[in-house]
């Protein structure tokens, strides 16, 4: 297993939109292994195969505080969300350090399939829900501070850059053998 580079809002990459899965091999249980440890180690709870620049419809994601529960979802499609909407405090791997409210469906049913490509059902609320959506936001090539107002996705986006600039200058001071 390796850990894989998340993409940092706002690259580009993040906008593509991702492909179905078609092969179910060696080489997807690999990705699925090494999006699984990246997600854990980052922190999070959830991470799609977009935000390390595999452009796949596959999202892992494991809610629980004793992260032990891990889930995978290939090809996933809602299949029906509710009417009925909350308000949940949203972060992303992708936009560090940065939460924010976005509205979303309160319950979801999504059809999906798992490593070997079987297809299951699942039906979600609470925080299972809304990470689920927020992950398939991402394979739609979609950012969840896209749900904020202009001048905050502005700010949002300065702040992100600002910071990646600094880390790529860390990053070549500790290249040429410097103290930084």
């Amino acid at each position: 297993m390796a850990l894989l580079p998340i993409l940092r809002y706002p690259d580009p990459r993040l906008h593509k939109v991702a492909t179905p899965v078609i092969a179910f091999d060696a080489a997807l249980r690999t990705l699925i292994a090494d999006m699984a440890e990246t997600m854990y180690e980052a922190p999070g709870v959830g991470l799609a195969a977009s935000q390390v620049d595999v452009h796949q419809q596959l999202l892992v994601i494991d809610i629980t505080d004793a992260k032990d529960q891990l889930q995978v979802f290939i090809n996933p499609v809602i299949t029906w969300a509710s009417e009925e909407r909350e308000v949940y405090d949203e972060g992303c791997l992708s936009v560090p350090g940065i939460y924010d409210g976005v509205e979303r469906a309160a319950r979801v049913k999504v059809k999906a399939q798992d490593a070997s490509g079987s297809f299951f059902e699942v039906e979600a609320d609470g925080l299972l829900a809304v990470c689920i959506q927020h992950e398939m936001d991402h394979l739609l090539g979609k950012v969840f501070v896209e749900y904020l107002s202009p001048l905050k996705r502005n700010r949002i986006k300065a702040k992100m850059v600002k910071e990646t600039r600094g880390l790529e200058r860390e990053a070549a001071l500790k290249a040429a053998g410097r103290r930084y």
